[in-house]
Protein backbone atom coordinates (compact mmCIF):
# COMPACT_ATOMS: atom_id res chain seq x y z
CA UNK A 1 0.00 0.00 0.00
CA UNK A 2 1.30 3.68 -1.12
CA UNK A 3 1.12 5.67 2.22
CA UNK A 4 2.98 9.01 0.75
CA UNK A 5 1.00 11.97 1.44
CA UNK A 6 -0.56 13.17 -1.61
CA UNK A 7 1.54 16.65 -3.43
CA UNK A 8 0.10 19.43 -2.56
CA UNK A 9 -2.60 20.76 -5.25
CA UNK A 10 -1.25 17.55 -7.34
CA UNK A 11 -4.34 16.29 -9.83
CA UNK A 12 -3.93 14.65 -13.05
CA UNK A 13 -6.85 16.34 -14.75
CA UNK A 14 -4.90 19.83 -15.34
CA UNK A 15 -2.53 17.73 -16.95
CA UNK A 16 -5.55 17.09 -19.61
CA UNK A 17 -5.25 21.40 -20.99
CA UNK A 18 -4.06 22.02 -24.16
CA UNK A 19 -0.32 23.52 -24.30
CA UNK A 20 -2.28 26.42 -26.08
CA UNK A 21 -4.53 27.18 -22.58
CA UNK A 22 -4.18 30.78 -22.11
CA UNK A 23 -2.94 31.41 -18.36
CA UNK A 24 -2.87 34.42 -16.79
CA UNK A 25 -3.51 36.74 -13.31
CA UNK A 26 -5.53 39.79 -12.81
CA UNK A 27 -6.26 42.77 -11.16
CA UNK A 28 -8.33 46.19 -10.81
CA UNK A 29 -7.78 49.48 -11.32
CA UNK A 30 -8.98 50.72 -7.65
CA UNK A 31 -7.71 47.90 -5.92
CA UNK A 32 -3.87 48.14 -6.37
CA UNK A 33 -3.36 51.84 -8.00
CA UNK A 34 -3.44 54.18 -5.27
CA UNK A 35 -2.44 57.62 -6.71
CA UNK A 36 -5.95 58.82 -6.24
CA UNK A 37 -5.15 62.41 -6.46
CA UNK A 38 -2.24 62.61 -8.97
CA UNK A 39 -2.16 63.61 -12.53
CA UNK A 40 -5.54 64.62 -12.69
CA UNK A 41 -7.33 61.92 -11.92
CA UNK A 42 -10.76 63.01 -10.77
CA UNK A 43 -13.03 61.18 -7.76
CA UNK A 44 -14.68 58.21 -8.50
CA UNK A 45 -17.97 56.48 -6.42
CA UNK A 46 -15.45 54.31 -4.31
CA UNK A 47 -13.33 57.58 -3.51
CA UNK A 48 -16.90 59.12 -2.15
CA UNK A 49 -17.61 55.15 -0.32
CA UNK A 50 -14.81 54.68 1.33
CA UNK A 51 -15.43 57.65 3.12
CA UNK A 52 -19.04 57.41 4.30
CA UNK A 53 -18.62 56.27 7.77
CA UNK A 54 -19.62 52.36 8.33
CA UNK A 55 -19.38 51.36 4.31
CA UNK A 56 -15.92 49.96 4.56
CA UNK A 57 -13.94 47.90 7.01
CA UNK A 58 -12.00 49.79 9.80
CA UNK A 59 -12.37 53.10 7.38
CA UNK A 60 -10.13 51.65 4.67
CA UNK A 61 -9.44 52.98 1.26
CA UNK A 62 -8.16 52.93 -2.20
CA UNK A 63 -5.52 56.16 -1.52
CA UNK A 64 -2.42 54.23 -1.84
CA UNK A 65 -3.56 50.35 -1.90
CA UNK A 66 -0.36 48.63 -3.41
CA UNK A 67 1.02 52.07 -4.96
CA UNK A 68 0.92 50.00 -8.10
CA UNK A 69 1.03 53.45 -9.73
CA UNK A 70 4.76 54.47 -8.53
CA UNK A 71 5.93 50.78 -8.82
CA UNK A 72 3.90 49.44 -12.18
CA UNK A 73 7.73 48.18 -13.47
CA UNK A 74 8.26 45.90 -10.46
CA UNK A 75 5.00 44.70 -10.77
CA UNK A 76 5.30 43.41 -14.24
CA UNK A 77 8.54 41.94 -13.53
CA UNK A 78 6.62 39.94 -11.04
CA UNK A 79 3.84 38.85 -13.52
CA UNK A 80 6.73 37.86 -16.26
CA UNK A 81 8.34 35.93 -13.23
CA UNK A 82 5.16 33.84 -13.54
CA UNK A 83 4.95 32.88 -16.78
CA UNK A 84 1.88 33.41 -17.60
CA UNK A 85 1.30 34.65 -21.42
CA UNK A 86 -1.55 37.11 -20.09
CA UNK A 87 -2.67 39.67 -17.79
CA UNK A 88 -6.11 41.06 -17.14
CA UNK A 89 -6.24 44.66 -15.95
CA UNK A 90 -8.55 47.76 -15.59
CA UNK A 91 -8.44 51.01 -16.80
CA UNK A 92 -9.32 53.64 -13.73
CA UNK A 93 -12.29 55.77 -15.64
CA UNK A 94 -11.97 58.49 -13.70
CA UNK A 95 -7.99 58.91 -14.47
CA UNK A 96 -8.80 58.90 -17.86
CA UNK A 97 -11.28 61.24 -17.79
CA UNK A 98 -11.82 62.42 -15.01
CA UNK A 99 -15.26 63.96 -14.75
CA UNK A 100 -16.53 61.55 -16.82
CA UNK A 101 -17.40 63.45 -20.02
CA UNK A 102 -14.76 65.46 -22.36
CA UNK A 103 -10.99 64.97 -23.86
CA UNK A 104 -8.73 62.28 -21.92
CA UNK A 105 -6.83 63.29 -19.30
CA UNK A 106 -3.17 62.76 -21.08
CA UNK A 107 -0.85 62.06 -17.98
CA UNK A 108 -3.98 59.27 -17.24
CA UNK A 109 -3.74 57.60 -20.39
CA UNK A 110 -0.03 57.87 -20.38
CA UNK A 111 0.28 55.33 -17.47
CA UNK A 112 -1.47 52.47 -19.50
CA UNK A 113 0.52 53.21 -22.77
CA UNK A 114 3.54 52.45 -20.34
CA UNK A 115 1.65 49.55 -18.44
CA UNK A 116 0.91 48.07 -22.08
CA UNK A 117 4.57 48.78 -22.96
CA UNK A 118 5.99 47.52 -20.17
CA UNK A 119 4.09 44.14 -20.33
CA UNK A 120 5.19 43.37 -24.23
CA UNK A 121 8.24 43.89 -23.34
CA UNK A 122 8.08 41.20 -20.76
CA UNK A 123 6.11 38.63 -23.47
CA UNK A 124 2.82 38.99 -21.62
CA UNK A 125 -0.22 40.01 -23.58
CA UNK A 126 -2.11 42.63 -22.05
CA UNK A 127 -5.77 42.57 -21.52
CA UNK A 128 -7.84 45.17 -21.07
CA UNK A 129 -10.89 45.58 -18.87
CA UNK A 130 -12.91 48.80 -19.03
CA UNK A 131 -15.10 48.98 -16.16
CA UNK A 132 -14.12 47.60 -12.84
CA UNK A 133 -16.71 49.73 -10.84
CA UNK A 134 -14.61 53.06 -10.50
CA UNK A 135 -17.82 55.54 -11.81
CA UNK A 136 -16.85 59.19 -12.00
CA UNK A 137 -18.08 60.63 -9.30
CA UNK A 138 -20.02 63.66 -11.08
CA UNK A 139 -21.76 61.11 -12.98
CA UNK A 140 -23.11 59.63 -9.88
CA UNK A 141 -24.06 62.77 -9.06
CA UNK A 142 -26.05 63.33 -12.33
CA UNK A 143 -27.58 59.59 -11.73
CA UNK A 144 -25.44 57.46 -12.39
CA UNK A 145 -25.81 53.59 -14.30
CA UNK A 146 -29.93 53.89 -13.12
CA UNK A 147 -30.29 57.10 -16.22
CA UNK A 148 -29.69 56.71 -19.28
CA UNK A 149 -26.98 58.65 -20.62
CA UNK A 150 -24.44 57.17 -18.74
CA UNK A 151 -24.31 54.10 -21.44
CA UNK A 152 -23.36 56.83 -23.94
CA UNK A 153 -20.92 58.44 -21.71
CA UNK A 154 -19.45 54.82 -20.87
CA UNK A 155 -19.10 54.39 -25.13
CA UNK A 156 -17.40 57.44 -25.42
CA UNK A 157 -14.47 56.78 -22.68
CA UNK A 158 -14.30 53.65 -23.74
CA UNK A 159 -13.47 55.22 -27.34
CA UNK A 160 -10.71 57.40 -25.90
CA UNK A 161 -8.93 54.34 -24.48
CA UNK A 162 -9.57 52.06 -27.34
CA UNK A 163 -7.63 54.98 -29.83
CA UNK A 164 -4.82 55.12 -27.55
CA UNK A 165 -4.39 51.33 -27.02
CA UNK A 166 -5.92 49.33 -29.83
CA UNK A 167 -2.58 49.49 -31.82
CA UNK A 168 -1.07 47.17 -29.17
CA UNK A 169 -4.31 45.63 -27.20
CA UNK A 170 -5.91 42.88 -28.87
CA UNK A 171 -8.70 41.60 -26.20
CA UNK A 172 -11.26 44.15 -24.76
CA UNK A 173 -13.59 43.59 -21.98
CA UNK A 174 -15.98 46.18 -21.80
CA UNK A 175 -18.00 45.57 -18.27
CA UNK A 176 -16.69 43.60 -15.17
CA UNK A 177 -19.48 41.83 -13.26
CA UNK A 178 -22.12 44.22 -13.87
CA UNK A 179 -24.62 42.27 -11.51
CA UNK A 180 -22.19 43.25 -8.86
CA UNK A 181 -22.36 47.05 -9.84
CA UNK A 182 -25.99 47.18 -10.52
CA UNK A 183 -27.48 45.10 -7.12
CA UNK A 184 -24.65 45.27 -4.64
CA UNK A 185 -24.13 48.82 -5.95
CA UNK A 186 -27.85 50.73 -6.47
CA UNK A 187 -29.75 47.57 -4.28
CA UNK A 188 -28.28 46.13 -1.54
CA UNK A 189 -25.93 48.93 -0.78
CA UNK A 190 -23.06 46.67 -0.16
CA UNK A 191 -21.01 48.45 -2.91
CA UNK A 192 -20.41 51.98 -4.09
CA UNK A 193 -22.22 54.30 -4.58
CA UNK A 194 -24.45 52.60 -1.80
CA UNK A 195 -28.25 53.11 -3.17
CA UNK A 196 -30.69 50.71 -1.60
CA UNK A 197 -33.24 51.27 -4.38
CA UNK A 198 -34.50 47.73 -6.38
CA UNK A 199 -35.87 49.66 -8.92
CA UNK A 200 -32.61 51.73 -9.77
CA UNK A 201 -30.79 48.86 -10.00
CA UNK A 202 -33.07 46.82 -12.91
CA UNK A 203 -32.76 50.29 -14.86
CA UNK A 204 -29.01 50.25 -13.81
CA UNK A 205 -29.01 46.45 -15.38
CA UNK A 206 -29.96 47.68 -18.71
CA UNK A 207 -27.67 50.50 -18.98
CA UNK A 208 -25.06 48.96 -18.21
CA UNK A 209 -25.58 46.19 -21.44
CA UNK A 210 -26.59 49.03 -23.33
CA UNK A 211 -23.25 50.65 -22.30
CA UNK A 212 -21.49 47.17 -23.48
CA UNK A 213 -23.34 47.16 -26.93
CA UNK A 214 -22.74 50.74 -27.82
CA UNK A 215 -18.87 50.70 -27.00
CA UNK A 216 -18.28 47.04 -27.97
CA UNK A 217 -20.11 48.40 -31.61
CA UNK A 218 -17.71 51.80 -31.98
CA UNK A 219 -14.57 49.76 -31.17
CA UNK A 220 -15.33 46.74 -33.58
CA UNK A 221 -15.74 49.65 -36.47
CA UNK A 222 -12.80 51.86 -35.44
CA UNK A 223 -10.83 48.51 -35.02
CA UNK A 224 -7.67 48.06 -37.69
CA UNK A 225 -6.38 44.91 -36.89
CA UNK A 226 -7.89 41.62 -35.32
CA UNK A 227 -9.51 42.44 -32.34
CA UNK A 228 -11.23 40.07 -29.61
CA UNK A 229 -14.50 41.82 -27.63
CA UNK A 230 -16.42 40.64 -24.84
CA UNK A 231 -17.71 41.35 -20.67
CA UNK A 232 -17.28 39.09 -17.99
CA UNK A 233 -19.87 38.65 -15.74
CA UNK A 234 -19.70 36.55 -12.18
CA UNK A 235 -22.12 33.69 -12.14
CA UNK A 236 -22.86 30.75 -10.00
CA UNK A 237 -24.58 27.43 -10.58
CA UNK A 238 -27.94 27.66 -8.94
CA UNK A 239 -29.38 24.47 -7.71
CA UNK A 240 -32.94 23.86 -5.59
CA UNK A 241 -32.16 22.57 -1.82
CA UNK A 242 -34.95 19.91 -2.21
CA UNK A 243 -37.27 18.71 -5.14
CA UNK A 244 -39.76 20.19 -3.82
CA UNK A 245 -41.63 22.74 -5.72
CA UNK A 246 -41.07 26.07 -4.07
CA UNK A 247 -37.01 25.23 -4.19
CA UNK A 248 -37.31 24.72 -7.55
CA UNK A 249 -38.89 28.18 -8.27
CA UNK A 250 -36.67 29.53 -5.75
CA UNK A 251 -33.43 28.61 -7.93
CA UNK A 252 -35.01 29.24 -10.92
CA UNK A 253 -35.60 33.06 -9.93
CA UNK A 254 -32.17 33.35 -8.20
CA UNK A 255 -30.47 31.52 -11.40
CA UNK A 256 -32.76 34.10 -13.41
CA UNK A 257 -31.62 37.42 -12.03
CA UNK A 258 -28.30 36.97 -11.25
CA UNK A 259 -27.11 34.63 -14.91
CA UNK A 260 -29.84 34.63 -17.26
CA UNK A 261 -30.81 38.26 -17.30
CA UNK A 262 -27.33 39.08 -18.80
CA UNK A 263 -26.70 36.45 -20.40
CA UNK A 264 -29.67 36.26 -22.39
CA UNK A 265 -30.04 39.57 -23.75
CA UNK A 266 -26.37 39.87 -24.59
CA UNK A 267 -26.35 36.10 -26.31
CA UNK A 268 -30.24 36.32 -27.44
CA UNK A 269 -30.86 39.33 -28.08
CA UNK A 270 -34.00 39.41 -25.39
CA UNK A 271 -34.59 39.31 -21.85
CA UNK A 272 -35.69 36.32 -20.51
CA UNK A 273 -39.73 36.05 -20.07
CA UNK A 274 -40.18 34.48 -16.54
CA UNK A 275 -37.53 36.84 -15.01
CA UNK A 276 -39.21 39.90 -16.76
CA UNK A 277 -42.42 38.82 -15.32
CA UNK A 278 -41.08 38.48 -11.67
CA UNK A 279 -39.77 42.11 -12.22
CA UNK A 280 -43.13 42.62 -13.03
CA UNK A 281 -44.74 41.14 -9.85
CA UNK A 282 -42.56 43.64 -7.88
CA UNK A 283 -44.35 46.67 -10.40
CA UNK A 284 -40.61 47.12 -11.95
CA UNK A 285 -39.80 47.32 -15.47
CA UNK A 286 -36.54 47.27 -17.63
CA UNK A 287 -36.25 50.29 -19.60
CA UNK A 288 -36.27 49.29 -22.58
CA UNK A 289 -35.88 51.68 -25.77
CA UNK A 290 -36.85 50.43 -29.42
CA UNK A 291 -33.21 48.90 -30.97
CA UNK A 292 -31.67 48.59 -27.16
CA UNK A 293 -31.58 44.99 -27.42
CA UNK A 294 -30.12 44.93 -30.80
CA UNK A 295 -27.40 47.42 -29.30
CA UNK A 296 -26.89 44.98 -26.62
CA UNK A 297 -26.85 41.91 -28.92
CA UNK A 298 -23.53 42.12 -29.94
CA UNK A 299 -21.77 39.52 -31.43
CA UNK A 300 -19.50 38.28 -28.48
CA UNK A 301 -15.50 36.91 -29.09
CA UNK A 302 -15.52 36.26 -25.51
CA UNK A 303 -17.28 35.31 -22.38
CA UNK A 304 -15.28 35.98 -18.98
CA UNK A 305 -16.52 33.88 -16.68
CA UNK A 306 -15.42 35.05 -12.70
CA UNK A 307 -16.80 31.95 -10.16
CA UNK A 308 -15.94 32.03 -6.58
CA UNK A 309 -18.43 29.23 -5.28
CA UNK A 310 -21.96 28.01 -5.81
CA UNK A 311 -25.27 27.85 -3.92
CA UNK A 312 -28.46 25.89 -3.34
CA UNK A 313 -31.59 27.74 -2.82
CA UNK A 314 -34.70 27.41 -0.54
CA UNK A 315 -38.30 28.87 -1.58
CA UNK A 316 -39.59 28.19 2.34
CA UNK A 317 -38.08 30.43 5.20
CA UNK A 318 -36.09 28.81 8.60
CA UNK A 319 -40.28 29.40 9.92
CA UNK A 320 -41.75 27.75 6.98
CA UNK A 321 -42.70 31.15 4.97
CA UNK A 322 -42.56 31.34 1.38
CA UNK A 323 -42.93 35.43 1.11
CA UNK A 324 -41.35 37.74 3.20
CA UNK A 325 -41.87 40.55 4.70
CA UNK A 326 -43.17 42.54 1.74
CA UNK A 327 -44.83 39.82 0.41
CA UNK A 328 -41.98 38.62 -2.24
CA UNK A 329 -41.18 35.09 -2.69
CA UNK A 330 -38.29 33.43 -0.26
CA UNK A 331 -34.90 32.83 -2.16
CA UNK A 332 -32.92 31.48 0.68
CA UNK A 333 -29.24 30.39 0.31
CA UNK A 334 -28.99 26.68 1.85
CA UNK A 335 -24.99 25.73 2.44
CA UNK A 336 -23.54 22.76 1.32
CA UNK A 337 -22.17 21.95 4.56
CA UNK A 338 -18.75 22.17 2.95
CA UNK A 339 -15.10 24.16 3.86
CA UNK A 340 -15.68 27.78 3.33
CA UNK A 341 -12.71 30.80 2.37
CA UNK A 342 -12.31 33.54 4.70
CA UNK A 343 -14.77 35.73 2.92
CA UNK A 344 -17.01 32.39 4.39
CA UNK A 345 -17.48 31.25 0.66
CA UNK A 346 -18.06 27.33 0.45
CA UNK A 347 -15.65 25.94 -1.89
CA UNK A 348 -17.93 24.20 -4.34
CA UNK A 349 -15.79 23.43 -7.72
CA UNK A 350 -18.03 20.54 -8.79
CA UNK A 351 -20.21 24.04 -9.17
CA UNK A 352 -17.74 25.26 -11.33
CA UNK A 353 -18.12 22.50 -14.39
CA UNK A 354 -21.74 22.66 -14.04
CA UNK A 355 -22.07 26.75 -14.33
CA UNK A 356 -19.52 26.23 -17.28
CA UNK A 357 -21.16 22.95 -19.09
CA UNK A 358 -24.58 24.72 -18.39
CA UNK A 359 -23.22 27.68 -20.20
CA UNK A 360 -22.24 25.49 -23.34
CA UNK A 361 -25.17 23.87 -23.46
CA UNK A 362 -27.49 26.68 -22.85
CA UNK A 363 -25.67 29.31 -25.40
CA UNK A 364 -23.43 26.62 -28.07
CA UNK A 365 -20.55 28.28 -29.68
CA UNK A 366 -19.41 30.68 -27.13
CA UNK A 367 -15.93 30.77 -26.23
CA UNK A 368 -14.86 31.56 -22.61
CA UNK A 369 -12.05 32.07 -20.43
CA UNK A 370 -12.08 32.52 -16.95
CA UNK A 371 -11.52 35.84 -16.11
CA UNK A 372 -11.43 35.28 -12.13
CA UNK A 373 -11.09 32.77 -10.05
CA UNK A 374 -9.70 32.43 -6.81
CA UNK A 375 -9.93 32.49 -2.41
CA UNK A 376 -9.11 34.63 0.32
CA UNK A 377 -7.62 32.98 3.41
CA UNK A 378 -5.47 33.91 6.57
CA UNK A 379 -2.18 33.91 4.64
CA UNK A 380 0.71 34.88 7.42
CA UNK A 381 3.79 35.97 6.07
CA UNK A 382 6.76 33.04 8.25
CA UNK A 383 10.38 33.87 8.23
CA UNK A 384 9.96 35.28 4.22
CA UNK A 385 7.61 32.46 3.57
CA UNK A 386 3.97 32.36 2.72
CA UNK A 387 2.90 28.75 2.96
CA UNK A 388 -0.81 28.74 1.82
CA UNK A 389 -1.62 24.99 1.02
CA UNK A 390 -4.89 26.25 1.31
CA UNK A 391 -5.17 28.39 -1.42
CA UNK A 392 -3.20 25.77 -3.72
CA UNK A 393 -5.77 23.24 -3.00
CA UNK A 394 -8.51 25.66 -3.93
CA UNK A 395 -6.98 26.67 -7.09
CA UNK A 396 -5.52 22.96 -8.00
CA UNK A 397 -9.57 21.80 -7.70
CA UNK A 398 -10.84 24.56 -9.39
CA UNK A 399 -8.28 24.85 -12.54
CA UNK A 400 -9.30 20.90 -12.35
CA UNK A 401 -12.84 21.48 -12.47
CA UNK A 402 -12.43 23.87 -15.47
CA UNK A 403 -10.33 20.81 -17.65
CA UNK A 404 -13.78 18.37 -16.72
CA UNK A 405 -15.31 20.67 -18.12
CA UNK A 406 -13.86 21.41 -21.57
CA UNK A 407 -13.96 17.44 -21.20
CA UNK A 408 -18.32 17.37 -21.28
CA UNK A 409 -17.62 20.13 -24.59
CA UNK A 410 -17.41 23.55 -23.07
CA UNK A 411 -15.58 25.90 -25.10
CA UNK A 412 -13.12 27.25 -22.17
CA UNK A 413 -9.40 28.41 -23.50
CA UNK A 414 -8.14 30.47 -20.47
CA UNK A 415 -8.31 30.75 -16.78
CA UNK A 416 -6.64 33.39 -14.84
CA UNK A 417 -6.11 33.64 -11.48
CA UNK A 418 -7.78 36.12 -9.08
CA UNK A 419 -5.27 38.09 -7.81
CA UNK A 420 -1.98 38.89 -9.02
CA UNK A 421 -1.89 40.13 -5.10
CA UNK A 422 -3.15 41.22 -1.92
CA UNK A 423 -4.76 44.53 -2.75
CA UNK A 424 -7.95 46.54 -1.16
CA UNK A 425 -10.97 44.37 -0.69
CA UNK A 426 -13.65 46.78 -1.42
CA UNK A 427 -15.75 46.71 1.26
CA UNK A 428 -13.61 44.25 2.99
CA UNK A 429 -10.89 46.88 2.84
CA UNK A 430 -7.59 45.04 3.89
CA UNK A 431 -8.77 42.57 5.90
CA UNK A 432 -9.00 40.19 3.25
CA UNK A 433 -6.10 38.54 1.07
CA UNK A 434 -6.22 37.18 -2.14
CA UNK A 435 -3.49 37.69 -3.83
CA UNK A 436 -0.53 35.06 -5.18
CA UNK A 437 1.75 37.84 -4.22
CA UNK A 438 1.74 38.85 -0.48
CA UNK A 439 2.06 42.82 -0.05
CA UNK A 440 2.84 44.04 3.11
CA UNK A 441 1.26 47.40 3.23
CA UNK A 442 2.79 48.86 5.45
CA UNK A 443 6.53 48.89 3.26
CA UNK A 444 5.07 47.61 0.20
CA UNK A 445 7.34 44.97 0.27
CA UNK A 446 5.83 41.79 -2.31
CA UNK A 447 6.46 38.23 -1.66
CA UNK A 448 5.52 35.12 -3.61
CA UNK A 449 3.56 32.92 -1.82
CA UNK A 450 3.94 29.35 -2.17
CA UNK A 451 0.54 29.19 -4.56
CA UNK A 452 2.52 31.55 -6.73
CA UNK A 453 5.25 29.09 -7.29
CA UNK A 454 3.01 26.38 -7.65
CA UNK A 455 0.89 28.15 -10.31
CA UNK A 456 3.99 29.52 -12.27
CA UNK A 457 5.08 25.12 -11.89
CA UNK A 458 1.80 23.92 -12.97
CA UNK A 459 1.91 26.24 -16.22
CA UNK A 460 4.96 24.96 -16.94
CA UNK A 461 4.61 21.57 -16.69
CA UNK A 462 1.49 21.96 -18.89
CA UNK A 463 3.05 23.93 -21.73
CA UNK A 464 5.77 21.54 -21.70
CA UNK A 465 4.80 18.09 -21.95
Amino acid sequence: MDTTAPTVGSNPAIDTLPATFRWGVATSAYQIEGAVHEDGRGPSIWDTYCRTPGMVHEGDNGDVACDHYHRMPEDVALIGSLGVDTYRFSVAWPRVQPGGKGPANPAGLAFYDRLVDELLGKGVDPWVTLYHWDLPQELEDAGGWPERDTAYRFADYSMLVFDALSDRVRTWTTLNEPWCSAMLGYYEGRQAPGRRDFEAAIHAVHHLLLGHGLATQRMRAAATAPTEFGITLNMAHASPATDSDADREAARRADGLSRRLYLDPLLRGHYPADVVEDLAARSVKLPVNDGDLEIINQPIDVLGVNYYSSHRFSGVDEQGRTTDAEGHPVDRAVPFGRPVTAMDWEIVPEGFTDLLVQISEEYPGVPMVITENGAAFDDALAGGVVQDDDRIEYLASHIAAVAEARSRGADVRGYFAWSLMDNFEWSYGYAKRFGLVHVDYDTQVRTLKSSALWYRDTIRRVRGR
